[in-house]
Order: structure tokens, then sequence, then C-alpha cells
């Protein structure tokens, strides 16, 4: 990243009100620092000269003090304020990062979620430094050397001159040693997303690894891994702490010029003692910002590369068919009234490029407003891609989606699918996945989501899920305290929680992915009875279904299929090229964890023979 980078003031807005506050408060700072510098020399030269006594300077050193103390209080407004400045931008870049993230799709998550989790939390951490430490200094660079400079010039033009001709031997090596301390920056943050990423890929394997008896076998590698992101780290810190004590010589020997050519001429009379102790004095705030810029810079270093890294995840081009998702048209419009009937949606022609096949392939269907619509399909088909289109999460690369929403205030019109701002659509839809959202908190602020229910229908609508069972079995029923993404409760006791919520509040699209998968034939029924209830609520209900029972209580079934690509399709269409990851097996074994029961089959083969 440039010193400044336009892209940082462009996605934080607050970057740029920052830009302003420092600009003021450096050229406030720099005038009190002159002023302080000369305040103190006309207190000191004339009882050094025996021109005054204590007595006749006393206003002058009241002056001092009043000086020193606005410096200390402006010195504390720019921490404070640089801190909540920092924080802000921090948070502005994370947002858009995100937002980036899932407007690229499951597919681009699949293999770049782990480490743009490392990014947007450790990773863009280190910014602070920048906004903190150097982007003030940066600014002084710019205001505080050509002010002090011509204060210099003003009352000695040997000793401005000297400056002149030793100031740029700080930004040379600065640049020289800084494309060092680059190379070691990027290489730590891709150590850190390494190790990120394998750390997570390692946690979500746990459970495997346990009921195999091999939880203690990544030790080792994850050893291996923290040191090598220890020794990346110390490289930086080396060479970090190499370049500012070489900008620490230059600046002083610089200074050091000054002084010596300015004590020389004292001594000649060639220079009163106001103008030589001013001079001396001055002479550090001239060379102080460069040498704070390069000091700083190498601090923030990490940050800058994390910057880069989420500037290339802005940047990235969506897919061609999103690209009008999130403008603002006529029909998002409809969202803005009542809902008041089911939704149908027509697939017309929609195929999905996925690793040189598609799938699906030509679909063309309607699920009927009101109905119980179920996707069957081999594994692979293309049914979790339909349901992640119908989201807005993945474009469509052939055919189009059409809604038909009743309104209290418009009849049914069919509208695009890309033509709907996706957060008014997603408004209207409640997605129950296999895996789904469960947040740290009670189970009850889990299924009720901050909305106030009595407690007859909190325990109507558990019952009806079966959720009234895995109540009863909890030790503090629903103020029982749950982990990240459900820790406390069983795969099939959260989907029932989900579903529980699902039933609370029901919207005029409901998606359910395999919502009996991991249940036994009671529990199943109930669930069933439960996507029956959805129904007569109002709701259209789109069910991913592998099982039998599933099948039969549905009103509508649509067979998805996939195709191979062929030779001619794959040039006319780049994406089925792409070696991308089927939405069906995001969850898939860890690369870490794999490896690892690959070993421990071999292990076991070896033992056999």
């Amino acid at each position: 990243m440039k010193p400044l980078d336009q892209r940082l003031l462009k996605y934080a807005q607050s970057a740029r009100q920052y830009m302003i506050f420092i600009v003021f408060t450096g050229t406030l700072g720099t005038l009190l620092t002159i002023a302080q510098i000369l305040a103190i020399s006309a207190t000191i030269s004339p009882i050094i000269t025996g021109e005054a006594t204590f007595i006749a300077v006393f206003p002058t050193i009241l002056i001092l003090v009043s000086i020193v103390i606005a410096r200390l209080a402006l010195t504390y407004i720019h921490r404070a304020y640089a801190h909540r400045a920092a924080n802000q931008a921090i948070a502005q870049l994370r947002k858009k990062v995100l937002a980036q993230a899932t407007a690229l799709g499951p597919r681009w998550l699949s293999t770049h979620a782990t480490d743009t989790v490392t990014l947007t939390t450790r990773g863009l951490d280190d910014l602070g430094p920048y906004f903190v430490a150097y982007l003030p200094q940066l600014v002084l660079t710019l205001i505080a050397t050509p002010l002090v400079l011509a204060v210099m010039l003003y009352l000695d033009l040997l000793s401005a001159f000297i400056a002149v001709i030793t100031i740029p031997l700080i930004p040379i090596f600065m640049i020289l040693v800084g494309k060092l301390t680059e190379e070691y920056s990027l290489q730590k943050l891709k150590t850190m997303e390494r190790l990120g990423s394998q750390l997570l890929d390692l946690i979500s394997g746990l459970p495997t690894l346990k009921a195999l008896g091999r939880e203690q076998a990544p030790t080792n590698h994850v050893k291996k891994l923290g040191q090598t992101h220890a020794r990346t780290t110390m490289q930086t810190l080396r060479v970090a702490f190499l370049s500012g004590g070489i900008l620490e010589f230059i600046a002083t020997l610089s200074v050091a010029l000054v002084a010596v050519e300015v004590g020389v001429r004292l001594v000649y009379g060639n220079v009163s003692l106001f103008a030589g102790l001013a001079i001396i004095m001055l002479a550090p705030e001239v060379y102080a910002p460069l040498r704070e810029v390069g000091k700083n810079y190498h601090a923030s270093a990490d940050g800058v590369a994390a910057a880069n890294a989420a500037f290339e995840i802005i940047e990235t081009p969506l897919p061609a068919a999103n690209t009008q998702q999130n403008t603002v048209t006529s029909p998002q419009q409809i969202f803005t009234d009542a809902v008041v009937s089911p939704i149908e949606i027509q697939f017309v022609d929609v195929s999905i490029a996925a690793r040189g096949a598609w799938a699906p392939h030509q679909l063309n269907a309607i699920i009927p407003a009101g109905s119980i619509t179920a996707l069957s399909g081999v594994s692979g088909a293309g049914k979790t891609s339909t349901v992640m289109a119908i989201l807005g999460l993945l474009p469509l690369t052939q055919g189009k989606i059409w809604l038909s929403v009743p309104t209290a205030k418009h009849p049914a019109k069919r509208f695009q699918l890309e033509e709907i701002a996706l957060e008014n659509w997603w408004e209207q839809i409640t997605w129950v996945p296999q895996a789904p959202a469960i947040l740290p908190g009670s189970v009850l602020e889990n299924v009720t989501q901050t909305n106030q229910y009595p407690p007859a229908t909190l325990a109507k609508a558990a019952q009806a899920t079966g959720f009234d069972s895995v109540i009863a079995s909890l030790a503090d029923g629903w103020h029982t305290q749950l982990g990240h993404a459900g820790i406390g409760l069983s795969v099939g006791q959260r989907q029932r929680l989900a579903l529980t919520r699902a039933l609370l509040n029901p919207t005029p699209l409901i998606i359910l992915d395999e919502p009996t998968a991991h249940l036994d034939s009671l529990t199943e029924k109930q669930v069933i009875e439960t996507i029956k209830k959805l129904q007569a609520k109002g709701s259209t209900v789109l069910v991913i279904a592998h099982r039998k029972a599933v099948l039969e209580v549905a009103t509508h079934v649509i067979e998805i299929t996939s195709q191979s690509a062929t030779t001619a399709e794959i040039k006319q269409f780049p994406q089925l090229q792409v070696d991308t990851v089927e939405v069906d097996n995001l969850l898939a074994t860890p690369h870490l964890l794999h490896d690892l029961l690959k070993a421990e089959g071999e292990s076991v083969e070896k033992e056999a023979k």
C-alpha cells in the first residue's frame, strides 16, 4: 500500500474525517512546538548573558508553561480521537470485506473462507498502529518539517542549508529498508492466515479425531506451525529494529552537524545566543517527523499488508449474473408492503456451472404458492445449488428465476429475482440449513430472537417440533446457555431448535435442508407434522429431501438432474473450467484432518501386514 492509499479513504469513510483532524492538530502542534522552543530560548539566553534576571523573564516562563499545557492537552485529544477513528475505520473495512465475501457466493467462500476469517479478525486489527502512529507522523512530515525549516532559515541561513542537504538521507534509507520490511510483513500475514486456516480445520475435525482416538496426533503439526509463525514475526521485528537504528543514527548525525556548526559560530560570536539555542533545539524537530515515519511504518507494516489483502477481496469482481442484485429498481418496492399470501417461484431453463458439469441442468419447474415442494435427486445433482440460487447466493449461468409475490397493495405480479434487492428478498425467507445459525446465548434467546412470545405459545411450538423433550433434558431448560454454533446440543436438537424458531415466526417462503436427516422415526413424524403446520399458516415450504417420509408429504416433487458439459460449452462458459467446490460438499473433511486420517489408515495397513 502507498504511504496514503486512496482506497483506504474510499472504503473507510471515517478515515477522511480523521485526515482533516490530524492536519489541523498537526499544524497547531507544530506551531506550539516552535513557540515552546522560542520561549525556552528567550528565557535562558538573557539569564546566561546576564542581560536579565529571573524576575524579568518570569512572564516568558508563564507563557512557556501555558504552551506546554496546551501541547499536553492537544496530544491527549489527538490520541483519544486516533484510537476511536482507527476502530471505526477497521470496522468499516471489516463490514465491506464480509459483504463482498458474501456477495461472491458460497463457491468463492469454499476456498477463501478461513483466510477471510483470519483477515477480518486478527489481520485488520494490525491497522491500529497505522492510524494511531504512522498517519499523524506522515502529515507532520508534510507540515512540521517545512515550518521548522522556515523558522531556521529566518534565524540562520547556514544552519537551514545544512538541514536541507541532510534531510534527503533519511527517506532514501527509509525506502531501501522499507522494501525489505514489506516482504517480511507479507510473509508474516500469509503465515498467520495459513496457521488460522489449519487451526480452524483442526477444530472442526476434533470430534472425528476424538472418536478415532487420534486427538493428540496434530500436536507436533500445530507446534511446527506456531514456531514458523514466531520465527517470521521475529524476522520482521529484527528488520524493524535495525531500520530504526539506521534512521536514528542518520538523524543524530545530521543534528550533530548542525549543533557543531552552531557551537563553533557561537564561540566566535557569529550568531546570537538566542538564535543558536533556538536552532540547536529546532534541528531535531526537522528530522523527527521523517524518523518517526520510518519507525512507525515498520510498526504498521502488518496492518498495511492486511489492508492490501482486504482491498483485493473488496475489488474482486462479482459474477456477471450478480451485478444487478443490489440495484435499486421498482420491483424491490414490492417488499415495502406486507406479503399477504405465499410466494410462487418458477425456474426457466436454469443451469449452473459446476466443475465441468451443469448442476442443475435445464431446470424448468414451478414451486406453487402455498405448496410443500420437495427437491429430489442424486447427490451432486444440484439441489443445494438450486436453493442457493433462490437465496441469491449463487449466480445462474443460464436461465431465469421468476417470483410471483402478492401483497396488500399489489396483485400477484411476476418479477425476475435478479431485479430485487437481496436484503428485501431475504426478509421474506426462513432458511433452515443442516447446520443452522445458533449464536452463543440461552436456548430461549436463540429461539425467540429478541421477540416476545407468551409461554403457552413457546410450549406449543416446542411440542409441535419435538423440541419440548430437548428442553426437558436440559439442566436449565429454556435458560440453558449454548456455545458457538450450538455447542451443548446435538445436530438433531439444533435442527429442532431451528424448526421451532421457524414455526414461531413463519415467512412467506420457508426452505428446509434435509430437516429429518439426523432424527429417529418418532421425531421425524413430529417434524413432518411441523412442515404441514407451516404450510397451513400460509407459507410456501421448499424441502431438500432424500427420505421417503418427507417425499410422501410433499404436494409437489421436482426432480433435479445434472449433465456433463460438452467441449463447446466449456469454451463458451469459462465458469465450467474453474475447479470449484460443490456447495453440497462445503463441509467436506478438512485438509489437515484428511491427511491425519490418511496417515492413520496407512499405519493400520502396515500393522495388518
